[in-house]
């Protein structure tokens, strides 16, 4: 048997499945404030499960501490890409009290700067090392990020080896590990990624010392794909957006469906999204979390406050339908009352918690590449897509049952050259050791 928990900020539900991920039973207790262990260990004892091979946990607290900025780590930002870097300065835009809870100190230095490695210049290996020594006792944690890591990640990781060797064992967070194109958007989902490392790692080590007799213990992420409790504590930026995601997921779970229109009515808003495929359509371009834009795979929602008029959510459903060729509208939620059209699954107020006990184990690499000549593409997308395949297997997925979810390629018109993005994304079960 394996559970799935989903923690929210009032309410945390969680649900029993037994074979074939049949729906034995689902609870629904309130929230430990501020705790999201505590909540965990609150629904699994209303539950009254028996012992389980996996439990699978929506943690939603890595979105509110940002949200609430708290718990936050101070962050050292180091870009580098020297002139070609600065037409925006590191945390341009940033709310002030994000900025204050987030920010240690800045500095942009030279290395990178060209699409062909004969371009490049080498990187300013004194000014990260002064750099580091500057942030001694004021960081709790790093962020490095290249301007052109898409292409090659090299000096991301020659920078970090400088930072450790200057400030010891404090978290480094690469913008390289999280894959998105945008510089900006890259930059702030690694400085999170960073700033959250403190909660993160706490989290992780209190839900496997309270779940220790589980065999196999998850995370959900914002993609629609759970993470081992390792991966959690070493990129807790991908736990963002993974409370709709799981949520998501479970619709689609409880109707059949892969294709379709999600409402989650709460108590105090609506929150409308679209599955492709049996996970979360994504937000174009990434999304914004705590007041800032990032390049993370979050699902694509639109908002509506409690009590809404029937017009604002039809107009939100509208929105997301895909085009000519509506899809199905499914409502989920504790207030799903609320929305009398559409389909209303059985045990449709704990969507999320069956979305992360039926979720696959995710793994997703991207990377931009120069292919002068296109038979060569080929053997370009088989290694990132072997890439992406080794990424799952990281985050916690058994690598005897790893399969291919997207492997695509797109050529990137606006760069002068033959340049293509390739991005592979991969899934498995759990691995139970």
């Amino acid at each position: 048997m394996k559970a799935g928990v989903d923690v929210g900020p009032t309410n945390t539900d969680a649900a029993l499945l037994g074979h074939a991920d049949a729906i034995l039973s689902t609870v629904k207790v309130a929230s430990v404030p501020g705790d999201p262990v505590a909540s965990v260990a609150a629904a699994l004892g209303r539950l009254g499960a028996p012992p389980l091979a996996q439990v699978a946990v929506g943690l939603r607290g890595a979105a509110s501490a940002v949200d609430d900025r708290r718990g936050l780590y101070k962050v050292a930002v180091l870009r580098i890409g020297g002139h070609e870097a600065q037409a925006v300065r590191p945390l341009f835009g940033w709310p002030e009290d994000l900025l204050r809870a987030v920010c240690a100190a800045t500095a942009i230095v030279d290395g990178g700067g060209g699409l062909d490695r004969e371009d490049w210049t080498p990187l300013d290996t004194v000014a990260v090392a002064r750099f580091a020594a500057g942030v001694a006792g004021r960081a709790q944690a790093v962020a490095i990020t290249g301007l052109f890591s898409p292409l090659d990640a090299e000096q991301e990781l020659e920078a970090a080896d400088i930072v450790r060797a200057e400030l010891g064992d404090l978290p480094v967070a690469l913008s390289a590990d999280l894959g998105s194109l945008g510089l900006i958007e890259r930059e702030n989902a690694t400085v999170l990624d960073a700033a959250l490392s403190g909660f993160a790692t706490d989290v992780a080590a209190r839900l496997a010392a309270a779940l220790s007799p589980v065999t196999a213990v998850h995370v959900t992420r914002g993609d629609g794909t759970l993470m081992s409790l390792e991966h959690l504590a070493r990129h807790p930026g991908l736990s963002l957006g993974s409370g709709p995601a799981s949520m998501l997921r479970g619709a689609g779970v409880l109707t059949g469906l892969e294709d379709a229109v999600v409402a989650d009515v709460g108590a105090r808003r609506v929150r409308v999204g679209a599955l492709a495929g049996g996970f979360p359509e994504e937000a174009p371009g990434g999304a914004r979390i705590g007041g800032v834009p990032v390049g993370l795979r979050i699902p694509e929602l639109i908002r509506v406050p409690r009590p809404f008029e029937p017009a604002e959510l039809a107009e939100a459903v509208d929105r997301m339908q895909p085009g000519a060729d509506r899809l199905p509208l499914v409502v989920v939620g504790g207030g799903e009352r609320a929305v009398p059209g559409g389909l209303h699954p059985a045990h449709g107020t704990a969507a999320g918690a069956i979305g992360a006990a039926t979720s696959p184990v995710g793994g997703q690499y991207e990377r931009v590449v120069r292919l002068p000549d296109r038979s060569d593409l080929p053997a370009a997308l088989e290694a990132v897509i072997e890439e992406a395949r080794a990424s799952a297997v990281r985050a916690g997925a058994d690598p005897r049952h790893v399969r291919i979810l997207e492997a695509a390629d797109t050529p990137l018109a606006y760069l002068p050259g033959p340049f293509v993005r390739l991005r592979a994304r991969a899934a498995g079960p759990p691995a139970q050791l």
